[in-house]
């Protein structure tokens, strides 16, 4: 067992029925750390009715247990989870992910060396195609002027082959929540993700904030990890649709400059009803009704928006847009430009 008074660091999975995902990931986990004594490896455990609990008593005795009553979705479940822990920083791992030795120095380097620096993150493969980038955050990610998010070795469903082209280390929009490092003490002043969103979005909305404080969000490519992805919840299921749609325009009433909610407010409607209507057309009903569904949800939640945009405007610090991409991520897709080296991404 590690001393726990030398542990200033800690790698946090938030677990859910995912006996098979440990079974298989968190050997990696365990071993990519097991020369760091200030580094120690936390499960939260989100209420699970599988065998996950007495797999990690039996096979995984030096990994600490945090156990909640229920499962509280990713947001809120690492938002209590963290509540129990104490650390310096802490990285958030997906528990489908993969790592390999080397992996987390340069992250605690990144926040060591880089005071104002909010949160990093390593370059994301996919686990099963090791030499492509992963959907859910590849070599970190930006928002266009609309909302909608991409990343560099990602746009929308084109996903490159990692050959070193993202290799710079530089401060961008967000990094992914597969692999998201960040201050703790931070994390818990800004009151951490929004437990309202209980999944996706939570790590973009959260970088915004973080900028809008006047922080930084980095990319550090020395540290690569592999990630299943999709475990969860399939790209293409009504409830992720709606979960994306929802959360995204939510984070965009929350944090967007008044020019850009104007610009959602005239033009995100038409462009998700074309959205909807293609999925129709494909004969998804479901992932149709599940875009209708996430405007209502926003529309009812307008007071409780509203009071929390006021939150996050009592605590900008920054404009916080540097590294919003100006242009439309859809149009340069059906222009042909479906790799983020032909962009100008802001720097």
């Amino acid at each position: 067992m590690k001393n726990k008074r030398c542990v200033k660091h800690k790698i946090v999975i938030l677990n859910w029925n995912g006996e098979a995902h440990l079974k298989r990931f968190l050997p990696s986990v365990v071993e990519s750390v097991s020369a760091l004594p200030q580094v120690g490896v936390v499960v939260a455990d989100n209420g699970s009715t599988d065998g996950s609990l007495e797999l990690l008593a039996c096979d995984f005795p030096s990994v600490e247990v945090v156990r909640l009553d229920r499962n509280y979705g990713f947001a809120e479940g690492y938002n209590r989870a963290l509540k129990q822990i104490e650390a310096d920083y802490v990285v958030l791992l997906n528990s489908d992910v993969e790592t390999p030795k080397g992996w987390v120095e340069p992250l605690i380097r990144c926040l060591d060396e880089n005071p104002d620096v909010a949160a990093c993150a390593p370059k994301l493969r996919y686990s099963e195609e090791r030499e492509n980038f992963e959907y859910a955050g590849a070599a970190g990610g930006y928002i266009d002027f609309l909302g909608y998010p991409f990343c560099r070795g990602r746009i929308l469903r084109h996903i490159e082959c990692d050959r070193g082209q993202y290799d710079d280390e530089r401060d961008l929009f967000w990094v992914s929540g597969a692999a998201y490092c960040c201050r703790k003490e931070l994390f818990d002043a800004l009151g951490g993700f929004d437990g309202d969103y209980f999944a996706h979005m939570e790590e973009i909305d959260l970088s915004w904030r973080m900028q809008l404080a006047g922080w930084r969000v980095r990319i550090v490519p020395e540290s690569v990890v592999y990630h299943y992805g999709g475990g969860t919840l399939k790209t293409d299921s009504p409830r992720k649709i709606f979960l994306n749609h929802r959360n995204n325009l939510a984070m965009l009433f929350k944090c967007a400059s008044p020019l850009q909610c104007l610009a959602v407010i005239l033009l995100r409607p038409g462009l998700d009803f074309l959205a909807a209507l293609t999925y129709l057309v494909q004969g998804h009903s479901a992932n149709f009704a599940a875009v209708f569904r996430a405007w209502w949800e926003v529309l009812g939640w307008y007071p409780a928006l509203l009071d929390k945009r006021k939150a996050v405007q009592a605590m900008r610090r920054s404009e916080g847009n540097r590294y919003i991409y100006r242009g439309s991520i859809l149009l340069c897709y059906l222009f042909g430009k479906r790799r983020a080296s032909q962009l100008r991404l802001p720097r």
